[in-house]
């Protein structure tokens, strides 16, 4: 059974393989999955993929957001498929074929999501990048739109934010996989930084959420153990 501690998935958002150990240390036990993003997996290589796997029951999320032609991006999820990895991402901002490509290079070895848009953005980036006002004046019509391409191509789910969650779970179906970043407790103090859709543990796992990745909150705690527990603590008041 699922337990509150399995939803968290704790982004290892630091340059080097030592600092990377160290909150794998710290952390395998209290949290569902590490996810490695570029920088570090640019810095180390599978070097700390194989460590997560080696270290405990906590699993790999690898968050390159894959984004480029579909031979290339079949070959490069080929290679990821073989790294023991639970999930594994692509961009949605392209073609079909793209996704399609890359679920064919999975070979059913790891599940795909697809990023549908960044936490990070806006309804105003979206209208600057020159996309309709039907999509800039709601952000959540492109996400769905987005999800619903990954969905055709045969993804496992999508990353989107917690705004969006509970559309996307009664469109797609509560097995598509919805993985929300862009998450802040309410006890966090919460300083201005590059997420603009955001919304708590407890309501990102009440709308629906099948996982959540936070990092901020538990990184720069004075104490990320006792954050990630009491992260947890508010999962399970929501579960």
């Amino acid at each position: 059974m699922k337990q509150a501690k399995d939803y968290i998935i704790f982004p290892l958002d630091v340059p080097t393989l030592q600092e990377a150990k160290s909150f794998v240390d710290l952390l395998s036990g209290h949290v569902g999955m590490f996810k490695v993003g570029l920088e570090l997996f640019i810095s180390t290589g599978p070097d700390i993929i194989h460590y997560i796997n080696e270290k405990g029951t906590a699993k790999v999320f690898l968050d390159l957001k894959l984004h480029d032609i579909p031979a290339t991006v079949n070959r490069a999820v080929s290679r990821i498929a073989d790294l023991n990895v639970a999930l594994a991402t692509v961009h949605c901002g392209d073609s079909r074929a793209m996704l399609e490509a890359a679920v064919k290079g999975a070979k059913n070895k790891v599940n795909l999501l697809g990023v549908t848009v960044l936490t990070s953005v806006s309804s105003e980036d979206i209208r600057t990048a020159g996309f309709l006002p039907e999509f800039s004046s709601d952000v959540k019509r492109l996400v769905l739109k987005r999800a619903d391409m990954a969905k055709d191509a045969g993804l496992s789910g999508i990353v989107c934010s917690g705004q969006e969650v509970q559309d996307i779970k009664k469109q797609f179906g509560k097995d598509f996989l919805a993985i929300t970043p862009g998450i802040r407790p309410l006890w966090d103090d919460i300083k201005k930084d590059d997420q603009k859709r955001i919304v708590t543990p407890k309501d990102a796992i009440k709308s629906g959420s099948d996982y959540i990745v936070i990092g901020r909150p538990i990184r720069d705690a004075r104490d990320p153990l006792e954050a990630a527990e009491k992260i947890a603590a508010e999962i399970e008041d929501a579960i």
